[in-house]
């Protein structure tokens, strides 16, 4: 157990971010999940700068690891194109 009350603090910042982090995350998740079983080429077109900024942001944050976000945004363009 923290015996600072610096420690303690940080205990507590890092317990809100882990939260911020799992609800970012899984919205991300949840969006691309979206977009790959959209049907329509048009609404994907429109949604995908969307979540790619979603996902860069992230990567950018340290949520994801950047060579997710690239794996992801690649995949995503690719099913894009594939329509």
């Amino acid at each position: 157990m923290a015996h600072h009350k610096s420690a303690k603090k940080r205990i507590k910042q890092d317990e809100v971010k882990k939260l911020q982090n799992k609800y970012y995350a899984k919205s991300m998740r949840n969006a691309v999940k979206k977009l790959r079983l959209e049907e329509n080429k048009e609404t994907v077109a429109v949604a995908l700068p969307k979540v790619v900024s979603m996902i860069d942001k992230l990567a950018k944050k340290n949520v994801i690891h950047k060579n997710k976000a690239a794996n992801l945004k690649s995949s995503l363009a690719v099913h894009l194109n594939k329509m």
